[in-house]
């Protein structure tokens, strides 16, 4: 008990000044000695108004603080944290705030200071951007209390233990959810595209508004309702939409943090959502050196959590992934005609053509996009001015592996498959603009 309490105090910066200058008052006393009563009197008033601190932060309500973190995170976002403060003393109480983050994060320095009037309540918020999926874990919240003397702190210890799961990026599939709803994905970056053609399934006739195409008004409805009605077409539906993850050894590579698998996984979870709002069906079918987990192409409402459940326990190795294991899956698995993003990487045309006879088996049966990445390095390298020779050599190689992912895109297409070569970062966006330009052009 009596260690308990020794433990939940220490003595504030102002202690350690007064114990100088007595310590000061002490020296000075032994050559003059008038002043030596002086010292051994501030001895006693130091100690008292320890005494007096340490009493005024032990009596009455005190504190209480409580950590609001939300059930899960969304990787690679900002993600909220609060802190709730509320004070129980009659003075106003200067408190530091240390939260105790989980080791992913790496911060050491996560500290806040604030004042919360007497009775009052305060709520302090800040950010954490996760990188990695998993379980994370929070220590305590510690709160130091300075006495109203400001001679001692008391400490104080709250929401011990918490673990918020990181789950593949919700933010960001609810953002482009709002705006696909809203018809407002160009505010994202998504382009406008113009539909090929028309489709002639009927859907409706209903009232004409303003801004409706003329050439689908109905005439013989016009007459009957003696106002103006249009014929309402409805695009195909029910098309499948797969994402297919590689969790090969290409897809360590980190890009601000978060691999390139991570990107892939957040991507898969927006534009199944988004095929989704658009009344495809999303299927989903993760692989390495083995099959993973295969999600059959359907649309239903339970569809995107059990995605997001899949996407959350995905993890990559450094072995070679089986391109040809993956065609005789997606025969086996999936019967008619398909829409297939398969997230992958290429540094070089050679290992592009390992794999290529699998790409133009699977791409004879489905529409096959492959998704690989930019090397942002060799980008931010070859618009750097080379100074030296040794630059020089280094621009040259970049320029090379560059060559060949422009290289690695029209080898593709020359087997009618499309590709995305796209940085991480606009991974989403161009993904999405790939997807809304296939239905425009109806390939699928």
């Amino acid at each position: 008990m009596l260690m308990t309490f020794f433990r939940s105090f220490y003595l504030d910066k102002r202690f350690f000044l007064a114990l100088g200058g007595v310590v000061l008052l002490f020296v000075v006393g032994y050559i003059v000695p008038g002043l030596f009563f002086f010292a051994k009197l501030s001895v006693v008033v130091v100690v008292a108004l320890v005494v007096v601190d340490l009493l005024l932060l032990y009596r009455g309500r005190g504190l209480r603080a409580s950590r609001e973190a939300p059930e899960r995170f969304s990787n690679g976002d900002d993600n909220e944290i609060r802190v709730h403060v509320e004070s129980g003393y009659a003075f106003p109480a200067r408190i530091s705030v240390v939260d105790e983050l989980p080791f992913q994060f790496q911060v050491r320095d996560n500290n806040f200071d604030l004042v919360v009037p007497p009775g009052g309540r305060k709520i302090l918020s800040y950010s954490l951007r996760p990188t990695e999926r998993g379980e994370y874990h929070f220590g305590a919240v510690n709160v130091f209390v300075a006495g109203p003397i400001g001679m001692a702190r008391r400490r104080y210890r709250f929401s011990q233990n918490q673990m918020v799961p990181v789950y593949p990026s919700y933010i960001q599939m609810r953002r482009y959810e709002l705006l696909a709803v809203s018809n407002r994905l160009n505010e994202a970056g998504i382009k406008k595209i113009r539909r090929i053609g028309q489709t002639m399934e009927f859907d409706q006739i209903r009232e004409y508004v303003r801004g409706d195409d003329y050439r689908t008004i109905n005439w013989r409805a016009t007459a009957r309702k003696m106002s103006f009605m249009v014929n309402q077409y409805q695009d195909e539906r029910s098309q499948p939409v797969y994402s297919l993850i590689d969790k090969g050894r290409v897809m360590k590579m980190p890009f601000e943090g978060m691999s390139l698998l991570d990107y892939a996984i957040n991507t898969s979870l927006v534009i199944s959502n988004i095929a989704l709002l658009k009344n495809d069906r999303a299927g989903l079918i993760t692989f390495a050196e083995k099959m993973g987990n295969v999600i059959p192409a359907e649309r239903r409402r339970a569809q995107m959590q059990q995605i997001l459940e899949v996407l959350y326990n995905q993890q990559t190795n450094f072995l070679e992934s089986s391109y040809e294991l993956l065609y005789a899956n997606i025969r086996q698995r999936i019967k008619g005609r398909s829409l297939l993003f398969l997230y992958t990487n290429f540094e070089t045309l050679t290992s592009l053509q390992r794999d290529l006879p699998y790409f133009r088996k699977i791409a004879r049966d489905h529409l096959l996009v492959v998704v690989f990445f930019e090397n942002t390095e060799l980008r931010t390298l070859l618009e750097t001015p080379a100074t030296n020779t040794e630059e020089i050599y280094l621009k040259t190689i970049a320029e090379k592996f560059a060559f060949e992912k422009r290289q690695i895109v029209k080898e593709l297409q020359r087997y009618g498959i499309h590709s995305i070569l796209t940085p991480p970062s606009g991974l989403t966006v161009n993904t999405i603009n790939k997807y809304l330009e296939l239905k425009a052009r109806r390939l699928i």
